[in-house]
């Protein structure tokens, strides 16, 4: 009886050991798939960037800021005439770099009667930050950019309000927990929770197998940005009386609607504060009329058949990105890159700002 109880406990500790085993190696792969996927720098294309030179009257200031371990950020408060009614502060989307890509939205806002604050993010262009982190980093960073705006004494003492696409469309509703003094919100293409990204990418390339790392991200997450990686959209609106506005295409694959706009319409549908916009065939990006650039991506593709080397072979890679930065530099009409934006999209946009702010 002795011999067969001490197998038994023997056998127990073995399952045990074994358990642990299993769960930390789960741990650890969940940690760096999710690492690779979200704790990489990432910095705007040179060839396509926006400057400020291309928008007339466009005029810009640089600040530094500091983050939540000290790590400078860079913002710039965009202005374009006088009498501004408010702030807007914009937070960009991930994985193309920080702000500039949005520069053209600033641009637009500017013209229309208000300051405009973007920042790069925490790991994206003139920040700093060896990576990201995380997708909760951006939340953080909007929250620190707020505070300096709100308390730094360089900015005019007026109405705040916030803009964001994708991630960005993810913070600026979860930040509303932490300032609820803002007044108006337009939220594109955005997600309600931080682990709502991981799981849409992870069910596209494992399918159901991402249910079993999505307890050990969220767990690594909290454990490395605490109150801000449980903290959701829904956490946010309920915590404010700002005046939110909601924009989604029901094509997006990039972030499905299920992750954001039908979870807010099902609870807010009926609120007065909320504005939906839901789009139809418009993808992940859609703030820009794409007539040029379909033209130019055609035009390019012809001179992709002209190159007498295969450029998708590894030992070509450093010469095609030479010749596709010259062939760029070349060929782009910048007035027309720069200036397509949606201008009715737009119009929509400032007129729910000029609604609620004041």
């Amino acid at each position: 009886m002795k011999t067969k109880s001490k197998k038994k406990k023997v056998l127990l500790i073995v399952l045990a050991l074994v358990a642990v085993l299993v769960i930390a190696g789960d741990w650890a792969l969940s940690v760096m798939v999710y690492d690779e996927n979200f704790n990489q720098r990432f910095e705007s294309y040179e060839p396509l960037m926006l400057y400020v030179d291309d928008f007339d009257g466009l005029a810009r200031t640089k600040y530094e800021f500091p983050s939540n371990k000290g790590q400078k950020l860079v913002g710039y408060l965009y202005s374009s005439g006088e009498n501004q009614r408010g702030i807007i502060v914009l937070a960009h989307g991930f994985g193309g770099g920080g702000h500039n890509s949005y520069m053209d939205c600033a641009n637009y806002f500017a013209r229309h009667g208000y300051y405009v604050f973007a920042y790069d993010a925490t790991g994206n262009d003139e920040s700093e930050g060896d990576g990201v982190g995380g997708l909760p980093q951006g939340v953080i960073d909007l929250d620190h950019a707020i505070t300096f705006v709100e308390e730094s004494g360089h900015f005019p003492k007026l109405p705040i309000a916030l803009f964001g696409h994708s991630w960005g469309g993810y913070s600026v509703c979860n930040v509303l927990t932490y300032h609820p003094e803002v007044q108006a919100v337009i939220a594109c293409s955005g997600f309600n929770a931080s682990a709502d990204l991981f799981e849409s990418e992870g069910k596209k390339q494992i399918g159901n197998g991402i249910y079993l790392m999505l307890p050990f991200v969220k767990l690594h997450e909290q454990l490395k940005y605490g109150r801000y990686a449980s903290n959701t959209a829904m956490d946010g609106f309920s915590e404010s009386d700002a005046a939110v506005m909601i924009v989604h295409s029901f094509d997006d694959e990039m972030v499905p609607v299920e992750y954001g706009y039908e979870r807010y319409h099902e609870k807010y549908k009926d609120d007065p504060r909320f504005r939906f916009m839901p789009l139809e065939h418009e993808g992940h990006n859609y703030f820009n009329d794409d007539t040029y650039r379909n033209i130019f991506n055609a035009e390019f593709d012809k001179w992709l058949e002209t190159l007498d080397y295969d450029y998708e072979a590894a030992e070509n890679k450093e010469r095609f990105a030479a010749d596709k930065s010259n062939y760029i530099h070349q060929h782009l009409d910048r007035e027309e890159w720069c200036n397509s934006l949606d201008a009715g999209l737009f119009e929509t946009f400032v007129a729910f700002y000029d609604e609620h702010i004041g």
